[in-house]
C-alpha cells in the first residue's frame, strides 16, 4: 500500500502545511501502472484528440499550488501518477503521440513516448490514457492533433457544412473564404479557408497512422476506437458561431466516423469547465449544444450508448477557458479522468 506522508516528499512539506489537509484518494483510485508492455498481437486501439488550447494542455506540472507536483507529492491526489520513489510512473502499454500544424501547413511531432508525465504542462490525455491503459487490455495509442485558437464554426468546420445566414451575413460552408461576408455581395477570400484546421489536423492524424510502427514500435494494425474533443472556447466569441454549434457538432461527430472508415468508435467531448447550467448568452449556447449530443439526451437517439458529454463545470478548479483554467493541473487531471471513465463506459456498452 501506498504510503502518502508527505514526509516522503521533503520539498513539498511546507506546501502541504501551507494549503488545506491532504485530500483522500478517490474510491476507484487505479493501481500503479504494473510496467508490462501490452500484447501486439492484438490491433493498436487508437484514440484521436481534437479541439483547441485547452485540449493541447496548459496544466503546469511544477510551480507550487496548482501544479500536478503538489497535487500528487503533497495533496495525495491521482496516487498511480508516482511510483513509491516519488518519480513519474510510465505506461508501457499506452503510447502518447502529440502532433501539431498550423491550418494545413507541415506536421511537427512534439511527443512519442509511452505515457508518462515530463516538466513541461499536461492536458487531459494524462488522465485518459491512465483510465484507458487499465480497463483495455490491448495497446493504446492516443494521438492529439490540435493547436490553439481554433473555432468549429470556422477553421475545424468539417465537410460537408454548408453556407448560412445570421443576422445579415452569410457565413462560409466548409472551403468558403472568408469567414462571413454581407448578404448580396460576393466574398473576397482571404489566406485561409472554413475547415482549414480540420483538414491540417486530420491528415496529420492520417500521416501517424501510415507509419504506425514509428509511434507504436512493434505495432502493425490498429483500429479507430474513439474520438475525444475539447474545444468551444473561441466560437464563444461570435454569435454565428455560437448558435450553431450544435449542428456543427452533430456533423463533426459524423464526419470523423466517415473520415477514418470507423462508423462504431465512440466519441466524447468535454464541456467549458466555467460555464454552469443555465448559463446565458454564448456560453449557454455552446453548453447546451454538448449535453444535447450526449446519447443519454434522447435528442440524437443514434447517438445512444456511443456519444457521452462530460459536464466539466464540477471538475474545473476555477478560471476559465480563456486563461487556461489559471494552469491548474487539478482541473486536467479532473476533466481527462472524466472523460477517460465516459470512454469506458461506452466500450462496454
Amino acid at each position: 500500500m501506498r504510503s502518502t506522508n508527505p514526509a516522503r516528499h521533503p520539498l513539498l512539506v511546507a506546501l502541504v502545511l501551507a494549503s488545506a489537509a491532504p485530500q483522500a484518494f478517490a474510491q476507484d483510485s487505479l493501481p500503479d501502472p504494473d510496467g508490462k508492455p501490452a500484447n501486439l498481437s492484438e490491433p493498436v486501439q487508437v484514440y484521436i484528440l481534437l479541439g483547441q488550447s485547452n485540449m493541447l494542455g496548459f496544466g503546469k506540472v511544477q510551480g507550487g499550488q496548482g501544479s500536478l507536483e503538489v497535487a500528487v507529492k503533497a495533496k495525495g491526489l491521482y496516487p498511480w501518477l508516482v511510483d513509491d520513489d516519488g518519480k513519474w510512473t510510465e505506461r508501457q502499454d499506452v503510447r502518447n503521440v502529440r502532433v501539431m500544424g498550423s491550418g494545413t501547413g507541415p506536421m511537427k511531432v512534439h511527443q512519442n513516448e509511452f505515457l508518462t508525465v515530463n516538466d513541461g504542462k499536461i492536458g487531459p490525455e494524462v488522465g485518459i490514457g491512465h483510465r484507458l491503459g487499465h480497463a483495455i487490455d490491448k495497446p493504446v495509442l492516443l494521438l492529439k492533433s490540435c493547436i490553439g485558437n481554433r473555432s468549429l464554426g470556422w477553421d475545424l468546420l468539417p465537410p460537408g457544412s454548408e453556407r448560412h445566414e445570421y443576422d445579415g451575413k452569410i457565413y462560409a460552408g466548409y472551403k468558403d473564404s472568408p469567414d462571413c461576408w454581407d448578404k448580396g455581395t460576393e466574398p473576397k477570400p482571404i489566406q485561409w479557408y472554413a475547415g482549414m484546421q480540420y483538414d491540417g489536423d486530420i491528415a496529420r492524424c492520417k500521416l501517424v497512422l501510415e507509419k504506425l510502427g514509428e509511434y507504436y514500435p512493434g505495432a502493425n494494425r490498429y483500429e479507430i476506437a474513439g474520438f475525444f474533443w475539447w474545444q468551444g472556447d473561441k466560437d464563444r466569441y461570435q454569435d454565428a458561431h455560437a448558435h450553431k454549434y450544435e449542428a456543427n457538432l452533430v456533423r463533426l461527430i459524423e464526419q470523423l466516423r466517415k473520415d477514418f472508415d470507423a462508423p462504431k468508435a465512440k466519441f466524447v467531448l468535454a464541456t467549458l469547465g466555467q460555464t454552469a447550467k443555465g448559463a446565458a448568452s454564448n456560453d449557454g449556447l455552446i453548453l447546451e449544444a454538448m449535453l444535447a449530443v450526449d446519447g443519454k439526451s434522447g435528442k440524437y437517439p443514434r447517438f445512444a450508448g456511443n456519444v457521452a458529454t462530460v459536464y466539466s463545470h464540477p471538475l474545473s478548479k476555477g478560471g476559465a477557458s480563456n486563461d487556461h483554467y489559471g494552469g491548474n493541473a487539478e482541473t486536467y487531471m479532473n476533466i481527462g479522468e472524466a472523460m477517460g471513465k465516459a470512454m469506458v463506459e461506452l466500450q462496454q456498452q
